[in-house]
């Protein structure tokens, strides 16, 4: 039998391949419209012709703008500190204005905020921010890491296995950074309940001290450690994947079994491989 009108009405309305491509439509139809969501939201339209309540977007949007600017807290709480709540949370939004988040996960967004105190001309006489800032969020990366504890028997090799096959990988989330600027010892300050916790702080800057500042995770909460030169340039062979031969070659000074011992500390080794 044919359709009936209303059949062939209904068949002609899913263009003849049922209801894959209503969904489709659908698709399309909510990509446009939440697309229109993120444009409003970034105050390039206002809000008009899009469908929204003009007064109900303006609501959202700063709803939206002060949970980025707790995420951001979250992640960056020294630079929040050095500039005070009310600065921090002016810059935030500014932040999320020019880059708002991408991802649903606010945790992930903020990447963009060293670029924006070092270009900030109000900011030019605290130029250790932006470093701040990268160490913050290498921090926050480092607390979000997976674990990693080091099996024993893999740690055996280092004393039976020639050193030119031996590759250390460090835990999931460390990380080393380079900076003109104390920004170990500031961050570290602003965690002291010293009493004069800011003393060595004045003192670095008093003399240009720049440093190396290695982050990692030790147990649930992120760390920072200024390195020695030696240990620094030991660091950077082995986060570049050379063997642990090429490691101590490049940093000859480099005591290596009092850095053994203090990365066993600090659980700074997650496995020993042998290629």
């Amino acid at each position: 039998m044919g359709h009936r009108p209303a059949d062939a009405g209904r068949a002609a309305a899913r263009g003849g391949r049922g209801r894959p491509a209503v969904r489709a439509m659908n698709v399309n139809s909510e990509a446009a419209r939440q697309q229109r969501l993120l444009t409003a939201l970034a105050g390039q339209t206002g809000g008009e012709g899009g469908g929204f309540e003009i007064r109900g977007l303006a609501a959202y949007r700063a709803n939206a703008a002060a949970a980025a600017e707790r995420a951001l807290a979250a992640a960056c709480p020294t630079v929040q500190q050095l500039l005070g709540e009310e600065t921090f949370a002016a810059v935030a939004r500014r932040l999320w204005q020019a880059a708002p988040p991408t991802r649903g996960d606010l945790a992930q967004w903020g990447d963009g905020l060293p670029a924006w105190l070092a270009q900030d001309p109000a900011l030019a006489d605290e130029p250790f921010l932006a470093d701040v800032a990268r160490v913050d969020l290498a921090v926050h990366r480092a607390e979000m890491a997976p674990d990693a504890v080091i099996d024993p028997a893999r740690l055996a090799r280092l004393g039976d296995a020639d050193a030119a096959r031996l590759h250390l990988q460090l835990a999931p989330g460390a990380a080393l950074l380079f900076s003109d600027h104390p920004v170990a010892t500031i961050w570290q300050a602003h965690r002291s309940t010293a009493t004069d916790r800011f003393a060595p702080v004045r003192a670095a800057i008093a003399t240009g001290q720049g440093e190396p500042a290695f982050v990692w995770r030790q147990g649930w909460r992120g760390q920072v450690a200024a390195l020695t030169p030696d240990q620094a340039v030991f660091t950077v062979a082995v986060l570049a994947g050379g063997s642990l031969a090429d490691a101590l070659d490049a940093a000859p000074t480099l005591d290596f079994e009092t850095w053994l011992l203090q990365a066993l500390g600090r659980q700074w080794l997650s496995d020993v491989e042998i290629r």
